[in-house]
């Protein structure tokens, strides 16, 4: 017990610390107050033979509660659950009622080890479900966290059983169950105060990865992704003796849009055309944001007549939106040079031909599309 104490009291100031010197996640601090909190807990079942007061026994058995529906409270605010407050709060106010209403009724030690090991159980059950529940992103780290948590939940509940069916058990009481549950809890603390800790750090791994390599304003890739993926592709291309498209894609006239407008709209005209491009697009389509209003898409799998004819499908897209800043008065319109990638042709020829593609397109009248093959040819 005093074991368990001094490592729910470090695990709790680990967390404290992570969550000052890092972009704090709320969640970070209702752990912190889980582990504080269930530290109390096992303090002070450690000094209850020392301490023979009623206070000490009700305290104990409160926090031990407490901590359990704080843990809980500290997965779903890290998971972005919005509702778990309107069955948590309830379900944690009866645990105690009942609990401490058993003890003010004179229950037996046996029944209250029974009630509150069925309230871990199932506290720690819910923690399991949580992690582990069918559609969820279950990562490795994920699962090995919910399946401790879930074998906690069985260990709680044999103690319970084990309770029920023994009228001389107790806390402190020696045996195989007393052993596993505190094996159990041992287990759980190391797995669970570590594994909160690299859940914390697997998502900002996670968020830096995205700002590293997503166009915070229109959610397309930036320069950097898309010439990764576009390379990526070419060589499967070439491996699979596969056509591969590519595009150059211009906003018209978007200086004169930010002059007429302000940027606000000129920002709503890029996030408008992402949005629509990304309608138009298959799954495994790469349209990165290369800088400014200019775009670039890849079609894997698509020849050059199959590029044309999705320039054409974007184009005709893009002349249909509208920019809601502008009371849905104005649209936009796109420039856009299509060319067939070469089997063994570096990725910025294939750009500087789609590129002359594109000037040829907005030199003749914009709103329209030149396909290079090899000889310029205007469509649209």
């Amino acid at each position: 017990m005093l074991v368990l104490a001094i490592g729910n009291f470090g695990f709790a100031l680990l967390m404290a610390g992570y969550a000052r010197t890092a972009t704090a996640n709320p969640a970070m601090r209702v752990w912190a107050w889980a582990k504080a909190v269930q530290g109390c807990a096992h303090l002070l079942t450690w000094l209850r033979p020392d301490l023979p007061y009623a206070g000490v026994v009700i305290a104990a058995n409160t926090t031990l509660i407490l901590g359990s529906a704080f843990e809980v409270a500290a997965y779903c605010t890290f998971l972005g659950f919005a509702n778990w407050k309107k069955w948590l709060y309830p379900f944690s106010a009866l645990a105690l009622l009942v609990v401490h209403g058993a003890r003010l009724g004179h229950a037996s030690s046996n029944e209250l080890t029974v009630l509150i090991s069925g309230v871990i159980a199932a506290l720690s059950g819910a923690m399991a479900w949580i992690l582990l529940r069918p559609g969820a992103n279950r990562s490795l780290l994920r699962r090995v966290i919910g399946i401790n948590d879930g074998v906690f939940a069985i260990v709680m509940g044999a103690r319970a059983y084990a309770a029920a069916v023994n009228s001389d058990m107790s806390v402190f009481t020696p045996g195989a169950v007393q052993t596993a549950t505190l094996l159990a809890a041992y287990l759980l603390m190391i797995v669970n105060g570590f594994g909160f800790l690299l859940l914390c750090k697997e998502q900002d791994d996670q968020e830096m990865a995205l700002l590293a390599t997503i166009d915070s304003l229109t959610g397309l890739v930036n320069r950097r992704a898309f010439f990764e993926r576009t390379d990526s592709a070419r060589l499967l291309a070439t491996r699979l003796h596969s056509p591969i498209g590519l595009m150059m894609i211009d906003i018209d006239h978007f200086k004169r849009l930010n002059d007429r407008f302000g940027h606000a709209t000129g920002d709503e005209a890029l996030r408008v055309f992402a949005a629509t491009a990304q309608q138009t697009l298959r799954d495994h389509d790469i349209m990165g944001r290369l800088g400014g209003e200019e775009f670039a898409l890849v079609l894997p799998g698509t020849d050059i007549e199959g590029a044309t004819q999705a320039a054409e499908r974007l184009r005709q897209a893009v002349s249909a939106a509208r920019l809601p800043t502008s009371d849905n008065q104005y649209g936009i319109t796109v420039s856009i040079g299509v060319v067939a990638i070469d089997p063994n042709e570096h990725i910025n020829s294939a750009l500087a031909r789609a590129d002359r593609a594109l000037y040829a397109a907005k030199s003749g009248g914009r709103d329209r599309i030149v396909v290079d093959e090899p000889r310029l040819r205007v469509v649209g």
